[in-house]
């Protein structure tokens, strides 16, 4: 006959925090954004974010129902803080020539090849879904307010000719954005593309392009 156990009770396991809907969401979004900065915005998918999550698709799915949507979220949030940085360096000078110089220095210095990418892919992507193509209409309208806004200031101060700053504003983003796209294929390096455009720009502003060279 044995006796009574005399094993110990085992101590209750803590529960681990559970995660909240609203951190759940912000895990799905970083998550999208790293991979958009990766690998390019079409490789945002539904198996890929649960990959990078270490979670079922099935969870990914219950908080983005519509990838459509977390696409499009996912490029107005890179390119809304690439615009914010850009503004950051642009506050570091006064001379309205100088900002713009920094504009296109940081823009064309091939450092922001990632966001080129996401920009380059969001434009084809958008021919097949509204949600992107509605942010990347958004964005670029950000994107040729804020140039415009620094032609404007120009003109005003008495350093750029006078003109239509909104059309001077898209002509400059079509020159950037063309180029941008050209160098993700390395085509035509040579010769250097911010020296062209800033020649470009100069001879819309009426300034000269040593006006926009770098200094230091």
């Amino acid at each position: 006959m044995t006796g009574p156990s005399t094993a110990r009770p085992r101590p209750a396991r803590p529960r681990a925090a559970r995660t909240s809907p609203d951190q759940r969401r912000a895990q799905v979004a970083e998550a999208a954004r790293a991979i958009a900065l990766e690998a390019g915005l079409d490789a945002v998918t539904l198996r890929a974010v649960a990959a990078r999550m270490a979670v079922a698709p099935a969870l990914v799915a219950h908080y983005a129902p519509r990838m459509d949507d977390l696409v499009a979220d996912t490029f107005g949030a890179l390119v809304a803080a690439e615009r914010h940085d850009v503004a950051t360096l642009l506050d570091t000078a006064a001379e309205p020539a100088r900002r713009l110089g920094i504009l296109l220095e940081t823009l064309l210095d091939g450092t922001r090849d990632d966001i080129t990418l996401v920009w380059v892919q969001a434009w084809a992507m958008g021919a097949r879904s509204e949600a992107l193509a509605s942010r990347v209409r958004d964005e670029m309208d950000a994107w040729q307010t804020a140039i415009a806004r620094e032609v404007r200031h120009g003109m005003d101060a008495g350093v750029f000719d006078a003109g239509d700053e909104a059309a001077i504003a898209w002509h400059l983003l079509a020159m950037i954005d063309g180029l941008n796209a050209h160098s993700l294929v390395r085509w035509n390096a040579h010769p250097d593309r911010r020296a062209l455009t800033a020649r470009a720009v100069a001879g819309l502003l009426g300034v000269s392009p040593d006006d926009l060279a770098p200094q230091g």
